[in-house]
């Protein structure tokens, strides 16, 4: 058949280049915290006492000789596998007097009994568990405590490049869609960047898919590699005789198995071609688009109801976009879906209603870029090129990367603050004439302009520009250059200058003509001025 033909081919890529490791280190020391499940937490610290060093906390006399137990309640409790940090209030050893401030403990693993998670993030991070109600699902967590003393690596997902970053510039925020997404906090602010925490983070990929500039970027595998598949997916299953090829995204685990249950059992349709990711969250525009421009139909990922509900919302705008740019372009059809299954049969139904969709009749050669907004680019070129509608610009949804930058120039002073604030250097100064300039290439929609304009002049308009503007410089606003009363020297805009003396002529500092007058001077002659008037 041609799948197989094509998923055969897969073996004559290179394997991807290794990525950098993370490593962990655990000695078994676990804290047991009883909260108001005593009986429980009593019992799991005796059944687990001759495998680790285990501490209960708040459970009153040790049940076992080999468990410590402490008396007090967790404040807070930061950190992951190897390295928790549990701060406890009230602590109080072997009948000590409890100690009056809080004490930091260092563990581990974490077992917790408490009613509410002492973790409130959607994923929690690793070697920390919380405490199951049924039996069987209790002792299945009791085995993966025991597994989990030694050392660990697991590969570092991410790439970040701060240089592209547009989360703030001088305390004033723009974008947060990474910070927004992470379901295990490993992404946190850090003045005009973002820092992630390696330990914290499982690799879901969402961090990058939302990235609207590509500072966030993905290792596992590189956006380059996962085009290298798709590329070779489709060529091989077109030249093996197949039509209509779809390319479908799945998880690991459940989805891998539904999806491998549904090919042998002849209830996914023979254009499917399965990818497997190690989180479908992770499948962004950069990926999507490519596979159309590579000769794909259709992009599907298929995950289960378990996954994350923001993650497939993410999935779900960026197919929305997506979608957006392929209809204006004039190709029929749904190109992209997000299939949330839970048995083979839903699978085969769903599956079964995406009918094929119009695609490029000259699939794209070009290899992937691991740079997001060059590896959307590249792909729109082409499906452009090959379009049955010609269109110049296409209206995109709100939250989109690309768009341009609207101007209200009865408002605007050219105070130049939204340049200073443009992390792509979307905003650009005129040198040495009054001029705000824009090159819309560069523009990733991140509000950091917007949220800086002192006199809220500029709003944020989604679109995709197809035509050469997109690549050139445009004057947004300029004004009449205002010159020194004094020596004639040019140093600002007459409309700054008229708005500055409107705003400070009824001031006190500014009741003489003298004081009012010197606002129109420049630095140099301000100084003069101040100084020959006593």
């Amino acid at each position: 058949m041609p799948r197989s033909a094509a998923l055969a081919s897969l073996g004559n890529l290179a394997a991807p280049d290794a990525v950098a490791r993370v490593s962990y280190r655990s000695q078994g020391n676990l804290l047991v915290v009883a909260s108001g499940d005593v009986p429980r937490a009593r019992e799991t610290a005796r059944a687990l006492a001759t495998d680790l060093h285990v501490t209960l906390l708040g459970a009153g006399a040790s049940p076992h000789a080999a468990v410590t137990a402490w008396e007090g309640r967790v404040d807070s409790l930061a950190g992951y596998l190897g390295e928790f940090t549990a701060t406890l209030s009230g602590l109080s050893v072997a009948g000590a007097p409890a100690a009056s401030q809080p004490t930091p403990a260092r563990f581990d693993l974490v077992l917790d009994f408490s009613a509410a998670p002492l973790f409130a993030m959607r994923q929690p991070p690793q070697g920390y568990f919380h405490a199951p109600a049924e039996a069987a699902a209790l002792q299945a967590t009791l085995e993966q405590l025991r597994q989990s003393v030694g050392e660990f690596e697991k590969p570092r997902f991410f790439h970040y490049r701060e240089n592209l970053c547009a989360h703030s510039r001088s305390q004033v925020e723009g974008c947060n869609a990474c910070i927004d997404i992470c379901s295990t906090q490993a992404i946190q602010s850090d003045g005009d960047h973002v820092k992630v925490d390696p330990h914290l983070c499982m690799g879901c990929g969402a961090c990058a898919t939302v990235c609207p500039s590509g500072a966030m970027g993905y290792q596992y595998p590189k956006v380059s590699d996962r085009g290298a598949q798709m590329k070779q997916l489709v060529s091989a299953f077109r030249h093996a005789g197949g039509s209509n090829a779809c390319i479908v995204f799945h998880d690991g685990d459940e989805a891998a198995a539904l999806v491998d249950q549904a090919i042998e059992e002849g209830a996914l349709a023979p254009r499917a071609l399965p990818l497997e990711a190690w989180n479908v969250a992770a499948i962004g525009l950069d990926l999507v688009l490519p596979a159309l421009a590579f000769g794909a139909s259709q992009v599907a990922i298929v995950t289960t109801p378990k996954q994350d509900p923001e993650y497939v919302a993410a999935l779900h705008a960026q197919m929305a976009i997506g979608q957006a740019i392929v209809d204006s372009l004039g190709y029929a059809g749904r190109h992209f879906a997000v299939l949330q299954v839970a048995d083979v049969a839903q699978l085969e139904a769903d599956f079964a209603g995406l009918a094929p969709a119009a695609t490029v009749a000259i699939p794209a050669t070009f290899l992937l870029s691991d740079d997001k907004r060059t590896a959307i680019e590249f792909a729109v070129e082409h499906l452009v090129r090959h379009a049955p509608a010609k269109v110049d610009e296409i209206p995109l949804p709100a939250g989109s990367p690309f768009g341009e930058v609207r101007v209200d120039t009865a408002k605007c002073t050219l105070c130049m603050a939204c340049v200073g604030a443009c992390p792509e250097s979307a905003l650009m100064d005129g040198a040495d004439e009054p001029k705000l300039k824009f090159l819309e290439r560069n523009c990733v929609q991140c509000g950091l302009c917007e949220n800086t304009c002192p006199e809220g002049a500029i709003t944020l308009f989604p679109r995709l520009l197809l035509t050469p503007a997109v690549r050139e410089a445009r004057v947004l606003n300029e004004a009449q250059p205002f010159h020194c009363v004094s020596c004639n020297k040019p140093f600002g805009t007459r409309q700054m200058v008229d708005a500055m003396m409107g705003r400070l002529a009824t001031h006190s500092m500014f009741s003489g003509n003298g004081a009012l007058r010197r606002l129109q001077m420049c630095a140099d002659c301000r100084v003069v001025d101040m100084m020959s008037n006593k």
